[in-house]
């Protein structure tokens, strides 16, 4: 009998984390791609790379899930 294997949780790298928290400041994502140095089209790739590896369908879903483990 094969045992039950632990899914480890996302991590997210340190500009990951300076995304999300950019994003819950409640700024748009024009503004914070121009804060972060970035094109909001590199932004919202981004994002939904983060969505996706968070297994969230939305970027504030993924900002909730990055607080409630004080990532941010």
């Amino acid at each position: 009998m094969e045992e039950p294997r632990l899914t480890e949780e996302p991590r997210l790298s340190e500009d990951d984390i300076r995304l999300l928290a950019q994003i819950a400041t409640g700024v748009t994502a024009d503004v914070a791609a121009r804060r972060l140095e970035l094109s909001a089209r590199t932004l919202r790739r981004r994002l939904r790379a983060i969505c996706d590896r968070l297994d969230v369908n939305t970027p504030i879903e993924a900002v909730v899930w990055a607080a409630r483990r004080q990532l941010i």
